[in-house]
């Protein structure tokens, strides 16, 4: 898969002579200014940055602060590209976050050297991330990954106004399961409920973690909310296809789940205000823990409700900007428990 790089000049005759000489290795997107910049990194976390110091409006500096200051884009590395060599702007360009600098007249040969070392460390960085954050006992994400794509995955619904749900998972009786068969054959039926649930899921950007316990946690990206009780649905049936015996459930001779989903999209308020700009932190960028506190109570009413089953909450925006979902009228999809 190619390099994803993100070229960030005003001046048109640089944008072209570096596409020249990187598009044959990456894919190249490009913002004229620091705010279409922090959008598009946003919505899609590149694997290197391409700044340019001086601009117009949101300085290079100010850009890569603001970019520094996002998780998601953290460890994103950052090159200025700049025809100033004074000692003053190279110190500044550090503090702010920058990893490196590229001189004007652009030198091909170094350009392409020095992308590649950053492109490298990049590698390297995914990698030992990755192995952090995987669960070791099912092989699906853990808390960890959960909670930071989460996050990110908020900022860009936010900014982008596109539909994010959530789903939260849980097994049925599951320290009964474990007092009745044993702690191994517990890990063993966790391994086999994660498999299932991801061939539940319908898109590749769709994310399985395991939460600890008998808990999974379904994040699903550009969903609405028809969708996300679909992917509950399949989720649901899925693990109840395997039939894993389950003698002491109060729920069904066999393993079963419990869902909680809640959705943010376009029944929200906020998807009506399509003009007004999305601030991280500000009044108008609710918290996300209202979509996970939403998802929890949707799964406390399908437990009580007496299990394999889930019900979906649609969230709505305050004028406050908090967040509100109306259990009562949530909707629930009830798996059949087959003898």
């Amino acid at each position: 898969m190619p390099h994803d790089i993100l070229l960030v000049d005003d001046d048109p005759g640089t944008i072209q002579l570096i596409f020249g000489i990187l598009a044959d290795d990456a894919t190249i997107r490009f913002a004229t200014n620091g705010e279409d910049a922090v959008r598009l990194a946003r919505i899609a976390s590149p694997d290197l940055i391409l700044l340019d110091a001086e601009m117009p409006g949101l300085s290079g500096l100010e850009t890569c602060r603001l970019l520094r200051s996002e998780a998601a884009l953290s460890d994103v590395p950052i090159l200025f590209v700049t025809a100033h060599r004074d000692e003053s702007i190279e110190v500044e360009g550090f503090q702010a976050g920058a990893d490196d600098f590229i001189y004007k007249p652009i030198n091909p040969r170094l350009l392409l050297a020095r992308v590649q070392r950053q492109l490298r460390v990049k590698r390297m960085s995914d990698a030992l991330r990755d192995n952090a954050s995987i669960d070791a006992l099912t092989g699906v994400a853990n808390r960890r990954r959960f909670d930071e794509l989460l996050a990110g995955e908020w900022r860009r619904a936010r900014g982008a106004r596109d539909p994010l749900a959530l789903a939260l998972l849980d097994v049925d009786c599951f320290s009964l399961f474990t007092d009745e068969y044993g702690h191994p054959a517990g890990e063993v039926c966790l391994r086999s409920i994660a498999s299932a649930l991801g061939k539940a899921c319908l898109h590749p950007g769709d994310l399985v973690a395991h939460l600890g316990g008998g808990r999974f946690a379904l994040l699903l990206p550009l969903t609405p909310s028809g969708g996300a009780l679909r992917v509950a649905r399949r989720a649901l049936e899925a693990v109840e296809s395997m039939r894993i015996p389950h003698a002491a459930s109060l729920v069904a001779p066999f393993v079963t789940l419990s869902a909680g989903v809640a959705c943010f999209g376009e029944t929200s308020g906020y998807w009506r205000a399509a003009s007004e700009p999305v601030t991280p932190g500000g009044s108008n960028d609710p918290p996300v823990q209202g979509l996970s506190d939403a998802a929890s109570a949707a799964l406390n009413q399908a437990k009580r409700a007496g299990g394999a089953q889930a019900y979906l909450v649609d969230l709505r925006e305050s004028s406050t900007g908090e967040l509100l979902g109306d259990l009562a009228s949530a909707q629930c999809v009830k798996i059949r428990k087959r003898a």
